[in-house]
């Protein structure tokens, strides 16, 4: 295992946007996007409770925080979606995912609940995904910490990006290879 701090914080690489975003990308990410669910079923479906509690790093979360903060964000990335999609440009309201993952149904809860938000929320958030016009795209919301205005298709791009991002954390968690 490579012990390079940023190689174990960030397996794929840091997110970076591509400049232009064109109709392939947004495919292909959308794709990441609906197959999540299936892909970390696989990851973790038969895993003990022991093998839950690997770490991808020192001081990172457990293999079973990790999915319940994807549960996590994913609703929450969601319901920005939504929102930019019937307001003008809102101010989404970030929230504190390390503090998040410190909970008790991040903690020690079993993931069946998690896989399960997973699997509804990826469905419905696909569906609307997949029928966003290119207007759509280039909604807007505004975080509110650094300010940034961000469009829909570069949040796309974002969450394709968070999905392979933790995916890797539960491979290298697991000591298998990264795709």
């Amino acid at each position: 295992m490579n012990n390079n701090p940023d190689a174990l914080k960030y397996p794929i690489g840091k997110f970076k946007a591509p400049r232009v975003i064109d109709h392939n990308h947004l495919k292909s990410w959308i794709k990441i996007i609906r197959d999540f669910p299936e892909k970390i079923k696989r990851e973790v479906g038969s895993l003990s409770d022991g093998e839950l509690e690997k770490r991808y790093r020192p001081g990172g979360w457990t293999i079973r925080q990790v999915v319940h903060h994807c549960a996590d964000s994913h609703m929450n990335s969601f319901i920005r979606f939504k929102l930019t999609l019937t307001e003008e440009t809102p101010v989404i309201k970030p929230y504190y995912e390390n503090l998040w993952g410190e909970l008790a149904d991040s903690q020690n809860y079993p993931l069946a609940s998690s896989l399960k938000i997973l699997d509804g929320l990826h469905d419905r958030w696909t569906c609307i995904l997949e029928n966003l016009s290119e207007k759509d795209l280039e909604r807007m919301f505004v975080h509110p910490e650094t300010n940034e205005h961000i469009n829909l298709k570069t949040n796309i791009c974002i969450y394709a990006w968070h999905c392979e991002h933790h995916l890797a954390h539960i491979r290298l968690a697991l000591n298998k290879p990264l795709e």
